[in-house]
Parts: C-alpha cells; structure tokens; sequence
C-alpha cells in the first residue's frame, strides 16, 4: 500500500514517517511548510496517483494559537482536511484525520466516548467538530482519530516558565489525559498497517495516554524529569489562557481497542523521551539560526 504523509516536518511528522518507513509499506512524504497559505488547488499535482491511503499529520492541540490566528485555524483544521477528502473520494483513496478532545465542553461528569456530540467552546475545537462533521458526510472510507492533551505542548510551557520568577500557572481544575508524540505515532502506524492488511474499520476513535491528570499534577511530573531545569514552581490557579480549556476532556479509548487491538500505554512512560526530543528539536532549532551580527 502506498501511503502519502502530510506532515510540516514538527515532532509528529518526522517521528511517524521514521515509524512507517520501517515497515514494508510504500510511504511519501508531503511536506507542507505554511499549512495556512497552502494553495488547495494544487492538490494533484502533489499527491501521487497510486496513492491508496493520506495521512493527515498536522496535529492541532493549542486552542491559544488558534485563538491568535483564527484565519490560520480555519484553514489548517478544516479547509485543508476538506481538500484533501474531496480528493480522496475522487480518487478512491481513504484518509485519516486528526483532531482532538477539543471539540468537547469539558461539562460532562463522565468520560467521554466516540459517539458523543461535540460541543466546542473554543476556536480550535469548533473547527475540528466541524471538520469531522464534514468529513463523515464527504468521505466514507475515513478514520477520524481524536487525541488528548498533547504533553509536549506542557513540557514546553514548563521549559519556557524556568525564564520567569513568578512560576507556572497550572489550574488543577483542568482534567485530562496526555498523549506523547511517541505513542501517537505508534498509534497511527498500527492503524494503517491494519487498513493494509484490509480492515475497513472506517469511523471516529480515540486515543490517548493512561492515567487522567488534571494540569496542575501534570507540571509537578513535568518538573521532576531530567533535562528540565530546577527550582521551578508550579501553583495551582487558573491563567487567562487556561479558560480555553474544557474542565473535562478525558475520553473512552476502548473502542481502538476492540477494533484494532491497540492498547492504552501509560502518557508517564514516555515522559521521558518527550523531554528529550523536544531539546533535541531545540538544539537543531538553534543550531540553524544565523549568528547575530557583532
């Protein structure tokens, strides 16, 4: 099977593409460095003809960037998704898409399983239920794969508050479930290495990392791992961008279970591993930027 990776060469594009070129699978990769300004209608001319399944690894989980850039938001979580799709079902290829537990409210007492209405309160969120509508009525050979907090995004804000005095806001109000880079990539790679081998398990699933945290005990975990820098404090209370967060975004990931046999792994396991491949990132980062003039 050939598989076409849309990706913007972050963490999840170049960790999956290593994953799936280990396996026999054919895999192209589709670099798309300004998702935001990318020209919809060029779509052909970048997506191989034998192409059988497209990977959408432009992975959204920071409603505060989305906010920011709502115009950026809208094109990257749904015009680009609707591109493809259309595509997709022009050419008899099958898709899978990411979003995420943003497009949940947060008001359920419960968690929250597949088949639940999604009721966005914030930019980023809307969009995603609104891609995800679309896409169930555009494309029926779709997997639409909804994930949790993105740990690396938390990391980063632990890494970035060592610079401050006042510590890191962190509401322990906020409940949920990470999930690591790592593990997500090895999350999609079973499901395509299932729809390879003829699953047509098409529909909405999701994942993320075991154990519900809430964010104020996830920066105190954070704290505690190597590469991250000492003495920073971590306080219970509710910053202004922390009201873009639903209360509860924990989900049911039993049904990728049943379906395809993938089992949740603990978000602590690859703790570790995050933290250091977002300095390996930042080390490459800095490594490119130009000397600054004397």
């Amino acid at each position: 099977m050939h598989v076409l990776v849309v990706h913007d060469y972050g963490p999840l594009g170049k960790v999956l593409l290593e994953r799936l070129r280990n396996t026999h699978l054919q895999v192209s990769p589709l670099l798309v460095s300004d998702p935001a300004n990318v020209d919809l209608h060029a779509l052909e001319s970048w997506i191989p003809g034998d192409t059988e399944l497209i990977v959408n690894a432009l992975w959204l989980v920071n409603p505060e960037k989305a906010e920011r850039d709502r115009e950026a938001t809208h094109q990257v979580a749904f015009s680009l998704p609707l591109a493809l799709a259309e595509y997709a079902r022009d050419k008899a290829m099958a898709l899978i898409q990411l979003s995420s537990c943003y497009v949940f409210d947060g008001r359920k007492q419960a968690a929250y399983i597949a088949s639940n209405p999604g009721q966005p309160m914030n930019e980023l969120g809307r969009w995603q239920w609104e891609c995800e509508q679309a896409l169930r009525t555009i494309l029926p050979r779709h997997i639409i794969l909804r994930t949790g907090w993105s740990l690396a995004r938390f990391v980063q804000k632990v890494q970035k508050s060592a610079t401050g005095s006042d510590g890191l806001f962190l509401p322990g109000r906020c409940l949920g479930q990470p999930v690591a880079v790592q593990d997500l990539a090895r999350v999609i790679t079973a499901v395509v290495l299932q729809v390879d081998c003829g699953a047509e398990a098409w529909g909405t699933y999701q994942y993320a990392g075991a154990e519900e945290v809430n964010l104020y005990e996830l920066g105190l975990a954070i704290t505690g791992m190597p590469g991250i820098p000492e003495g920073i404090r971590i306080v219970d209370e509710v910053p202004d961008w922390a009201h873009l967060e639903p209360v509860n975004t924990t989900m049911v990931c039993s049904k990728i279970k049943n379906t395809f046999g993938i089992k949740q792994l603990p978000w602590r396991t690859w703790l570790l591993e995050e933290v250091a491949l977002l300095k390996a990132r930042a080390d490459v980062s800095q490594q490119k930027e130009p000397a600054s003039p004397s």
